[in-house]
């Protein structure tokens, strides 16, 4: 009996191979977003630069972009019915029409982070827009207003992103933040893989610094990852989004709520048990972990634990 085999032409390509070839392409196109991104972030803060017709061109930003036109409808001032307390951040004569809005940066559960220029005096802000019909509907006001309690704190550190003030239209709050413009340590972790123990020891020594002075206010941050670490242009690092802050935790006090993120997340909020501002210092542990080593520091097994957790509790 006869078998007949078939010979592969020399030039054909495998699908192994063509799976590597399809893996290094994209490889090379995150590569060079990465950097066109780079680019596009120093240039959008230069204010020289932007006032030239091709810069403007290039990134769109020649109009002025304020959310509501984005989203197709204007939003009138609050009526006393519609109004939340903003406390003593909150500025009644500011209005989206002070801004000319550039970018969005940053999305939310309920909102966006729009990169914006005041008009007045052309200082570029991080502004934060949030629905408020979204905070609303979950309940959320109680949190969102221990957000903006953290923030009037943060003016008081270098390491802390700060609030300059706030207002609200019938629809939205607006919370003006300072723009720190050199990007998350999770881009920089993601095109560098690791850092040297110099680097990772500095941001770690800052880090602490920032945990300890929350700390200090009886706040515990809970939600330390290299998403929400900031550079700033002098490489000082800068923690942002206070979401998840809890206030009032005397040195002895404990809380009991599991948030945060999975990967960072202490044994004890795992498994559902009280736990205090220690937690904090896990997370630092972990992201120090991984800036020198490139990798979360959780195991395979740890990830399953976590997701067989998540899964169950929710």
């Amino acid at each position: 009996m006869t078998v007949k085999t078939d010979t592969m032409p020399a030039n054909t390509i495998t699908y192994s191979k063509m799976r590597g070839m399809v893996a290094l392409l994209i490889a090379f196109m995150k590569q060079r977003r990465m950097g066109l991104n780079d680019f596009i972030q120093k240039i959008s803060t230069n204010s020289y630069a932007c006032k030239h017709p091709e810069v403007q061109s290039i990134l769109d930003i020649s109009q002025p972009q304020e959310p509501e036109l984005l989203n197709g409808n204007s939003s009138p001032p609050p009526s006393p019915s519609q109004q939340i307390n903003l406390g003593p951040s909150s500025n009644p004569h500011a209005k989206p029409s002070d801004f000319q809005f550039l970018k969005i940066i940053g999305k939310g559960s309920f909102g966006k982070v729009l990169l914006a220029r005041h008009k007045a005096d052309e200082k570029f802000y991080a502004v934060k827009v949030l629905q408020k019909k979204a905070i609303l509907k979950k309940k959320e006001e109680k949190h969102i207003m221990s957000e903006r309690n953290v923030l009037l704190k943060n003016v008081k550190h270098p390491f802390l992103v700060g609030l300059h003030f706030s207002f609200q239209t019938a629809s939205r709050l607006y919370f003006i933040l300072d723009y720190i413009n050199g990007g998350e340590l999770f881009y920089h972790l993601q095109r560098e893989r690791c850092f040297l123990e110099p680097r990772a020891r500095f941001y770690a020594a800052e880090i602490a610094s920032a945990l300890g002075y929350l700390h200090s206010l009886n706040i515990v941050y809970r939600d330390l990852k290299p998403e929400n670490i900031l550079l700033d242009s002098q490489g000082h690092i800068v923690l942002t989004d206070f979401g998840l802050c809890k206030e009032n935790i005397e040195p002895n006090g404990t809380t009991s709520t599991f948030c945060g993120t999975p990967e960072y997340l202490a044994p004890e909020v795992l498994h559902k048990q009280p736990y205090d501002r220690t937690v904090d210092w896990w997370c630092l542990g972990a992201v120090l972990y991984e800036m020198l080593y490139g990798l979360v520091s959780t195991s395979s097994t740890s990830r399953i634990m976590i997701s067989e957790l998540m899964t169950e509790w929710l």
